[in-house]
């Protein structure tokens, strides 16, 4: 009996074997699941994160409230997170993996879309309003703070007055197709700079590029 009890109450595994919290990192790219989302223009955040992983040769394995992969670099151990709650629930995601990987705030990048910024444009942060973007709003909320880091890149605003759901839910067009495999290596080299780098060095780099 009190095998079978401690089977049903195993703790979860732990993704990061690094015991210093100062060199753990989270970077959670925002989206939602679902064939039908895969390429719309609101899925950037899992969309970068698919590359980077294709280019560091990561897979994502299917965890508790997302899809996780993890990877070493220069003494720091980092956890890529594409959330599977939806987009307005991405703060209970975010949440989870911080609290269970015991990860700083100050060492979590959320990367989002943002039709504030035309395409392709890249703006990373460390604080700000949610713009309205339900998965930044969720966070927020959740995390009780604007105070976070997030790497925002542009979609553009190309739709009419009442279609802003449709544009961001919507696919990418013939231009944006094209230069998209420009824009996600240099979205891959600002991961990597945060990790490495740390935020101020990154937004000097990497902002408006």
């Amino acid at each position: 009996m009190f095998k079978l009890k401690k089977f049903f109450f195993k703790k979860p595994k732990n993704y990061l074997e690094e015991q210093n919290t100062m060199k753990k990192y989270l970077i959670i790219g925002l989206g939602n699941i679902g064939p039908e989302y895969a390429q719309t223009r609101h899925n950037i955040g899992f969309k970068v994160l698919d590359k980077f992983a294709q280019q560091e040769d990561l897979s994502f394995e299917t965890a508790k409230l997302g899809d996780v992969t993890t990877f070493k670099i220069k003494g720091r151990s980092v956890l890529l997170l594409k959330p599977s709650t939806y987009m307005n629930l991405s703060g209970k995601a975010l949440h989870y993996w911080m609290e269970k990987e015991n990860i700083p705030l100050e060492n979590v990048l959320v990367i989002t879309d943002d039709i504030n910024l035309d395409f392709g444009v890249i703006r990373v942060k460390t604080k700000g309003s949610n713009g309205g973007h339900n998965g930044l709003k969720d966070i927020q909320n959740t995390l009780n703070s604007s105070n976070y880091n997030r790497f925002r890149f542009g979609v553009g605003a190309d739709f009419g007055k009442g279609r802003q759901v449709d544009y961001v839910l919507g696919k990418w067009n013939d231009d944006e197709r094209a230069a998209m495999p420009e824009r996600l290596e240099r979205s891959a080299e600002v991961i990597k700079s945060f990790v490495l780098a740390g935020i101020t060095i990154t937004m000097n780099q990497y902002n408006n590029t």
